[in-house]
């Protein structure tokens, strides 16, 4: 399995982005989708999980609950991460993981 995340950038307080996270392989839609992120000078943290295509059962860390929302498009081979209301504390590096498998990562500043 390849994953790859994208959609990153520079956002204003307040703004809004979608990270995509792209999987390879006829698997991806069998996998727990994961995203986690990894704030300057802080260790990796859980933030997000969709369950496979079975159910889509989404969970979040209380940090982002009720301000991201993910979802997945099995047919794209595609997670997503919705990220809405966004904070200063929300600048990292952004990671989604599914079968083991960690993406590059994409960064995410948010800064006025």
């Amino acid at each position: 399995v390849y994953v790859e995340e994208s959609g990153g950038g520079l956002v204003q307080p307040g703004g809004s982005l979608r990270l995509s996270c792209k999987g390879s392989g006829p698997t991806f839609s069998s996998y727990r989708i994961h995203w986690y992120r990894e704030p300057p000078g802080r260790e990796r943290e859980w933030i997000a999980s969709i369950s496979s295509s079975s159910d889509e059962k989404t969970e979040y860390h209380d940090y982002v609950k009720g301000r991201f929302t993910v979802s997945r498009e099995n047919v794209k081979n595609t997670a997503y991460l919705q990220m809405d209301s966004l904070k200063f504390g929300d600048t990292a590096v952004y990671y989604c993981m599914a079968g083991g498998f960690w993406g590059q990562g994409t960064q995410v500043t948010v800064s006025s």
